[in-house]
């Protein structure tokens, strides 16, 4: 396994490795304002939500690594202490790309990226009318990591107003993952579109789960089974009744094989349609 020490590593190669290996991660299209009021507009993938009560996010225009210069959305955040956070949907996802151009000071990306400027309620930046879901945010703290290049500056924003465009809702209301269509960043010039990778795994929090160590040793100990299968299978609040697998087996005897690992991939292809119940059931199961 390659180990890196940061302090021995090049700037721009720990950098490299960072943005790959932590990833994807959500973009900030953030747009302020500078004591002159000309608007400014750019995205940034150190982003994300901190809190709920009171409504919290943070995003970090980084100093540049090769000349340690700062970014004018770090500037005018210091100057007008106010952000409007537009998410990136797959929709505008070239134009934000467009914005993150390094345009002189003043230039008002809005126009070169091709976005609509809206006048926010709360807050003197702009919203971008082509985002689904735009934050409105009074800055509370600009926390410096470093003054060196790549340092970071921590953005601490407080959500003071939110937009929501009704066609990305269900019919609850609700945020619907699928039609916002984020799309979400990577290392290098790799993004990924969110809804097309999206997958389910109840969280095990009304319910305990029993634990992959409550599992019988052959399943614990498979040389088929992964151990997202075992995951799956310890996220359970209990195991089936062995009258439960008894039935099961009855009416499917094709599953009760003497052979182990054919036996643990009957189960695993039942865990790879999400019915775990049957796999537990196929594992539990006596051999003919």
């Amino acid at each position: 396994m390659l180990t890196i020490h940061p302090k021995d590593t090049v700037t721009s190669t720990l950098h490299s490795y960072l943005l790959s290996a932590v990833a994807p991660r959500p973009i900030a299209l953030a747009s302020t304002v500078d004591k002159k009021g000309r608007p400014n507009l750019s995205p940034f993938s150190f982003f994300n939500v901190f809190s709920a009560n009171p409504p919290i996010l943070i995003f970090s225009p980084a100093r540049r690594v090769r000349d340690n210069t700062t970014k004018h959305t770090l500037e005018n955040a210091m100057e007008i202490k106010e952000v409007v956070i537009n998410v990136v949907t797959h929709d505008i996802v070239q134009q934000t790309s467009l914005a993150s151009t390094e345009y002189g000071k003043g230039v008002n990306e809005f126009e070169k990226a091709g976005f609509t400027m809206i006048e926010s309620e709360k807050v003197k930046p702009f919203r971008v009318k082509e985002s689904p879901v735009q934050f409105e945010c009074k800055i509370l703290e600009i926390k410096e990591m470093g003054h060196e290049g790549g340092a970071g500056n921590l953005i601490i924003c407080e959500v003071v107003c939110m937009h929501v465009e009704e066609k990305v809702l269900d019919e609850e209301g609700k945020i619907d993952q699928v039609k916002l269509d984020l799309v979400a960043r990577a290392g290098g010039s790799f993004y990924s579109r969110a809804r097309e990778s999206f997958f389910e795994i109840p969280k095990p929090l009304q319910n305990k789960g029993i634990g992959i160590d409550a599992l019988p040793e052959n399943i614990r100990n498979s040389d088929i089974l992964s151990g997202n299968d075992l995951g799956q299978l310890g996220n359970v609040e209990h195991l089936p009744e062995e009258s439960d697998v008894n039935k099961f087996l009855q009416d499917n005897p094709q599953f009760m094989t003497p052979e182990i690992n054919e036996k643990h991939k009957f189960a695993q292809d039942f865990l790879a349609r999400n019915d775990v119940d049957s796999a537990l059931k196929i594992l539990l199961g006596k051999s003919k």
